[in-house]
């Protein structure tokens, strides 16, 4: 599910697989509005690889950022200890988002 929030005047969300784990988070928006766009935004690039950016940080962790057509990052990752766990929130991306529903939280 897409667990959309409200901090200060702004808004983010985080996609959460079934066991509850944040898989993927925004950016702020500045309205609601935007950040239900970055939603549909998420489920509609979500099933392309070529919209998947792969990164290993400094620290030798590994992240995800998923863009949108334009090149624009919609949505990010944790961080992951292997390759591998950052492969399989990928495929966890893929599986929850489209279907995902939105819920509005305090």
């Amino acid at each position: 599910m897409f667990e959309l929030k409200k901090k200060g005047d702004q808004y983010h969300f985080n996609l959460k697989a079934s066991n509850g784990q944040v898989i993927l988070s925004s950016e702020m928006y500045n309205s609601k509005a935007a950040a239900k766009n970055g939603i549909e935004s998420i489920k509609k690039n979500c099933g392309d690889d070529a919209r998947y950016e792969k990164k290993e940080a400094k620290n030798g962790k590994f992240h995800f950022n998923l863009k949108s057509t334009n090149g624009q990052i919609i949505g990010s990752s944790q961080m992951y200890a292997g390759e591998s766990g950052m492969n399989n929130g990928i495929e966890s991306v893929k599986k929850n988002a489209p279907t995902a529903e939105v819920k509005e939280v305090e």
